[in-house]
């Protein structure tokens, strides 16, 4: 079994949410079209700018919207 790396977002990355919703306005696609690159709901993603998300974000998330979004958010899993 896979273990996967997650981050709470509040906690650990303060400003994290607001960093995503200015790449996503600036990328000039609709938020349907970024969710479904990233492979998330649009409740997700509300919750997720918001900094109320009631999971964890894992890394394989985080890392589809750097990629979808073509950013980098400073967003470090290392132990």
């Amino acid at each position: 079994m896979e273990v996967k790396k997650v981050v709470e977002v509040v906690r650990d990355f303060p400003g994290l949410g607001q960093k995503i919703k200015q790449a996503r306005e600036q990328d000039g696609r609709s938020l349907t079209q970024i969710c479904r690159d990233c492979g998330v709901s649009r409740s997700y993603w509300y919750q997720l700018e918001a900094e109320d998300l009631r999971a964890p974000a894992t890394e394989e998330i985080i890392r589809k919207i750097e990629n979808a979004l073509g950013v980098d958010l400073g967003v470090s899993f290392d132990d």
